[in-house]
Parts: C-alpha cells; sequence; structure tokens
C-alpha cells in the first residue's frame, strides 16, 4: 500500500495530523500501538477529569453539604466504579477518534510503527506480524511517557506513574507525590478527596511552579485548608522500597527526615517515546530536534507535539499538527509556531494562565500594570458557593496591550480562551473593558479585573 502520509502516533497530534491531510484530499494511514486518542485521551488529560469530577463532586457532599441545604447519611462511593466510570469516558471518546478516521477515509493501523528507510514504515501487529508500507510523508507525534526517578523506579504498586494512578485497584490509605506540576497537583486533590492522606513533594520554592507566583502560593494555602501536607522548595536526599511501603527522605524549610506512605506517585515530568527504526536527531533533552517547518534530520519526516519538547500539551500538538500538514499540502502556507498558548491545571480550585508570568516581566525589565480582583467581588460566583480565587491581569504600561494573565477559582480553564484571544491579537485594557460581559457570569471578573488596572474597578 502506497500513501501521502503515514503518522506514526494517533494522539491530540496524530489524528489532527491525519484527519486533516485527508480533508486535503491526500491518501493517509494513521499507525498507533495504543488507542486512537494517545495518552491525552486514554491515560491523560480525558480519565482524569473524569476522576477530579468525581472527586469534586464527593468533595462537596462530603464537606459542604449543609452549606447547600442537604443532608445524608452514610455517605459512601464505591472505589471500583470511580475508576471505571473514568475508563468508559476513554473508551467512548476513542470510539469516536476512530469513526472520524472511517470518516475521513484514514486507514487505522494498529501496532508500532518504525522508519526502516526513506519513505517506509514497518508495523509490527500486537501478534507479532509485520507489514510494510511506502509513503512520499511521514510524521511523528509519539509523544511522552512518565520520567522515572532514577533511585526509585517504577514498580506498578508502591512506586506509580500517572498511568498506574489513574487505574490503581485498591485506594491506598497515604501518598506521597513527588512533584507539584500540573500532574502532581491533580492528582493530590483526586486522592485527598477521596480520604488519602496526602503530601506533595516539590523541590522549587512553590507549587506549579511554571504559574505565576501569587498562584503557587493561593493553591499552597487552599490545598492545606483541603488537608494536603505541601512540602514545597524541598529536596529528596533518599529513597527506598520497602514493598509493604516506601520512604523518602526530605530537606526542606518544613520538614527534615523521613516520610513514609504506602504508594509514591512520580511527578516530575516526561520523556519523550521514540519510534523504532531510523532516529532523527534529537535535542540535548532527548526530544526530537524540527526546524521551522517541523522538519527533523531525516528527509520528508516531521515532528510534532510532546516528542519535540515543551509546551508538553494537546491542544499544542494539535496546533501543531494543523500548522505541520498546512505547511506540506496547503499552497502559500505560513506556518506557524506556538507562541501564545493557555496552561490548565484541573485541580480544585482550577488554575489557568497564558502570556507572561509577574516574574517573566520583572526580569525582562518590561514596565506594566497589574489588574487583580478577587472571585469574592463576583456575584456569580458568590452564588455559585465559590468565592475563592482571583484573577489577574498584566498590561503593558505603555501602550495598555495584555502581557499576561493568570486565574485561580472557579472556571479558570473556561475564562482564559477570552484571554488567549485577547492576547495574540494584542488588545488592550481599552478595548478589553469596553467589551460587555453578561451578569451575571463567572467571566465579569476579567472585566473587573482589566478596570481595575487602570484603577477604576467598580465592585471591589
Amino acid at each position: 500500500m502506497a500513501y501521502d502520509l503515514i503518522v506514526i502516533g494517533g494522539g491530540p497530534a496524530g489524528y489532527v495530523a491525519a484527519i486533516r491531510a485527508a480533508q486535503l484530499g491526500k491518501k493517509v494511514a494513521c499507525v498507533e500501538a495504543d488507542r486512537a486518542g494517545g495518552t491525552c485521551l486514554n491515560w491523560g488529560c480525558i480519565p482524569t477529569k473524569a476522576l477530579l469530577k468525581n472527586a469534586e463532586l464527593y468533595h462537596t457532599l462530603a464537606h459542604r453539604a449543609k452549606e447547600f441545604g442537604f443532608s445524608f447519611d452514610n455517605l459512601q462511593y464505591d472505589w471500583s466504579a470511580v475508576i471505571g466510570r473514568s475508563r468508559k469516558v476513554s473508551e467512548r471518546l476513542a470510539g469516536g477518534i476512530e469513526f472520524l478516521f472511517k470518516k475521513n477515509k484514514v486507514d487505522y493501523i494498529r501496532g508500532y510503527g518504525a522508519i526502516v528507510a526513506p519513505g517506509k514504515v514497518e508495523v509490527t501487529a500486537a501478534d507479532g506480524s509485520k507489514s510494510t508500507a511506502d509513503t512520499k510523508d511521514i510524521i511523528i507525534p509519539t509523544g511522552a511517557k512518565s520520567r522515572p526517578l532514577p533511585p526509585l523506579p517504577f514498580n506498578g504498586t508502591t512506586v506509580i506513574g500517572s498511568k498506574e494512578a489513574m487505574v490503581l485497584g485498591n485506594q491506598p490509605k497515604s501518598m506521597i507525590i513527588i512533584g507539584a506540576g500540573a500532574i502532581g497537583v491533580e492528582f493530590a486533590y483526586i486522592y485527598n478527596s477521596f480520604g488519602t492522606k496526602v503530601t506533595l513533594v516539590e523541590m522549587a520554592p512553590r507549587l506549579v511552579p511554571v504559574e505565576d507566583d501569587e498562584i503557587g502560593d493561593a493553591l499552597e494555602k487552599s490545598f492545606i485548608k483541603q488537608g494536603i501536607r505541601c512540602l514545597a522548595n524541598h529536596k529528596i536526599t533518599k529513597t527506598e522500597d520497602k514493598g509493604s511501603h516506601v520512604e523518602v527522605t526530605v530537606e526542606g524549610a518544613k520538614e527534615n527526615g523521613v516520610l513514609s506512605a504506602d504508594v509514591v506517585l512520580v511527578a516530575i515530568g516526561v520523556q519523550p517515546v521514540l519510534p523504532g527504526g531510523q532516529q532523527p536527531q534529537l535535542t540535548d533533552r532527548g526530544f526530537v530536534q524540527v526546524g521551522d517547518r517541523y522538519e527533523t534530520s531525516l528527509p520528508n519526516v516531521y515532528a510534532i507535539g510532546d516528542i519535540t519538547g515543551p509546551p508538553l500539551l494537546a491542544h499544542t500538538a494539535s496546533f501543531e499538527a494543523i500548522q505541520c500538514v498546512e505547511g506540506l499540502y496547503v499552497e502559500g502556507h505560513k506556518v506557524r509556531k506556538v507562541t501564545n498558548f493557555p496552561g490548565c491545571t484541573y485541580c480544585h480550585p482550577q488554575i489557568a494562565s497564558v502570556g507572561k508570568t509577574e516574574r517573566a516581566l520583572k526580569e525582562e525589565g518590561i514596565e506594566y500594570k497589574v489588574g487583580k480582583i478577587p472571585f469574592v467581588a463576583i456575584d456569580k460566583a458568590i452564588a455559585s458557593g465559590e468565592p475563592d480565587g482571583f484573577a489577574k491581569l498584566l498590561y503593558g504600561k505603555q501602550h495598555g496591550e495584555l502581557l499576561g494573565a493568570h486565574i485561580i477559582g472557579e472556571n479558570a480553564t473556561e475564562l482564559i480562551a477570552e484571554m488567549g484571544l485577547a492576547l495574540d491579537q494584542e488588545l488592550t485594557a481599552e478595548e478589553i473593558h469596553s467589551t460587555i460581559h453578561a451578569h451575571p457570569t463567572m467571566s465579569e471578573v476579567i472585566h473587573e479585573a482589566t478596570l481595575a488596572a487602570e484603577g477604576h474597578a467598580i465592585h471591589f
């Protein structure tokens, strides 16, 4: 079989690239070793959001029922059903992508793909059988997997990565999470909500260290209030798997000593998953090196998504897929690289940001104005019982253009879309506060924070 394009990997970069190329009239195949949707849909973004919804619902019923006028006798949950619901969600959406492959006439090939020669892809099926296909172009969006902590290898039971954390058969009584990035804090919220004693250990000075400093501080206060032990600015000096439990020795501002837990979740980042066969040139960090059109060092081979390095986000991977494919097959298309992109963390409270942090603006010597409004000033937040958090907007002092947006609180991950558009289109504070925001909505926090940047907030 001969193709115009073979995509090795069916995640948010791969399936989008395959479908878009097919829409442009190309003969396309997508090779996937696991299931359509990749890590994001099957073992990442989507099943964790299902678990987070369960966790938030249970936490609300267990701790805030009286506030909303409810009372319960013997409130319980079924851990296997909680895990089962998340798996059903992933199965349903994976099936949806497979339907889209059929609709767009993309050949969906299950197996491990390898570039064995220029324009040749070998696929090894689950039963070990091999087949080879010819193609003009190849795109490799093979993604990434959890990075292990060298002295503490994964074993699937007491030392786990994010994949195992989604399907643990028995809920642990205690858990140490190493790394307080997005993955770490999301699982901290999930397990703590169901009663696991959670300790978060982070080497950086704050939780979610890529976020604005005030966001990290606010999340730590919220997590401590929820009962999560937060040890930011702590380094791990020793680890020991005892079989029935794991011991971790830490040094830092709050603790110096040995921590013990049933399970340790290692969430210190990811490493690329390279396809088999011929290998393209890599960066110093082991990711695939690409040029301005996502080209690799191999002829007619392109790479997109997590395999090319940060930002390691599904939505940036899909963006790169469109840019790469249209750069190949749409005459005159000017390929864009990822610049402004939203980052979202779905613990409770939610976190979302786009653009520069205040820390970065100071380092770069850029003069700016800050508009900050707490959700307690927003009517919809009070009515919804979600007054915690704030929106912090950063505007250029000279021209008034949006430079960065940072939100912690209810619906933060939805509210950030407006800020992404504003940043991309270089909108000013005047243009944003001249846009009417419906009342009562959570989005009014954007309007009010913009007014605050100019010194005339109305409701705070």
